[in-house]
């Protein structure tokens, strides 16, 4: 299989996201693709245990992309391997009447994982720079001071949130979370055929709502405020990888093999040594142990 380079995904400096391709070649079978990703994703699981033993770190896996780029799935067959308590995912829906009640950050805030664990967030904090640009009206939900009309919310409002955005970011990486964005880069044509596929398959129905046909509708709005905010808020302490997104099985062995290939460079996770006196009386605790036989 084709070696991935992680320096191909990560953004470093200004992108274009027409210049971006979205399906990639890996030149493998769909057979040698998930067998990569089953030894990519054991890996995972037994360095998470490794951290959690650790207690110093946590990740933080962000995703975000258009209506069918292949979330759910990606988070299903990515962590399929972790211990269950060593993961936890946050779907972000539209705000509820207690989260409007807060600043927009908040309910990502409360949602952090601890250390020891990996979160990851299906849509993010990012959609309020991404859906609420797209349709400002939801802004006036937030009911925020001076924020009275549409015609309120300027540009400097916008690079506000973006400064905001990178502090958060800054400051939880600052204290021990290791921050992943991911954008599932998806073409317009394989988003056509998937919301098909949905309207074709009965067991899919469920997925699909007539306001998938109106938000696609707005592609090239999503595409220009997508490219805006991974061109100001990717930094070094929280870089976004634009991942191809046409083939899903492609696109999760990539995001494996990123996260697997960045936490390995973090050397000081290790397990944590025995207690020396405890060490010492090793013997001692297996002799009182075996004593107990019934």
């Amino acid at each position: 299989m084709k070696d991935i380079s992680i320096d191909y995904f990560k953004v470093t400096n200004t992108i274009s996201l027409k210049d971006i391709p979205t399906s990639i070649d890996l030149e493998a079978s769909e057979k040698k693709k998930e067998k990569e990703l089953n030894k990519v994703r054991e890996k995972l699981s037994d360095h998470q245990d490794t951290m959690y033993a650790h207690n110093k770190y946590s990740v933080l896996i962000c995703l975000q992309g258009m209506d069918t780029a292949g979330k759910d799935s990606l988070i299903r067959e990515v962590f399929k391997e972790f211990n269950p308590r060593g993961v936890v995912v946050h779907s972000f829906k539209t705000p509820s009447k207690l989260e409007l009640q807060h600043d927009y950050l908040w309910r990502h805030v409360i949602a952090l994982p601890q250390r020891g664990k990996y979160g990851v967030f299906n849509r993010t904090h990012y959609e309020n720079v991404l859906v609420t640009r797209v349709h400002p009206s939801y802004i006036l939900g937030e009911n925020i001071p001076g924020i009275n009309s549409v015609d309120d919310i300027t540009e400097e409002f916008w690079e506000k949130r973006f400064e905001q955005i990178n502090n958060f970011e800054k400051q939880i990486s600052d204290n021990g979370t290791i921050v992943f964005k991911f954008f599932l880069h998806l073409g317009k044509e394989e988003q056509r055929q998937r919301l098909l596929r949905r309207l074709n398959k009965s067991k899919h129905n469920w997925k699909f709502s007539p306001g998938d046909l109106k938000e696609r509708e707005r592609w090239d709005d999503y595409q220009r405020y997508y490219e805006e905010a991974i061109n100001k808020t990717s930094k070094p302490h929280a870089p976004w990888f634009i991942i191809p997104s046409d083939n899903k099985e492609a696109a999760r062995v990539i995001v494996a093999q990123i996260i697997h290939d960045e936490m390995k460079k973090i050397k000081d996770i290790e397990e944590p040594e025995l207690d020396a006196k405890i060490q010492e009386n090793i013997e001692m605790y297996k002799e009182i142990l075996s004593a107990e036989k019934s």
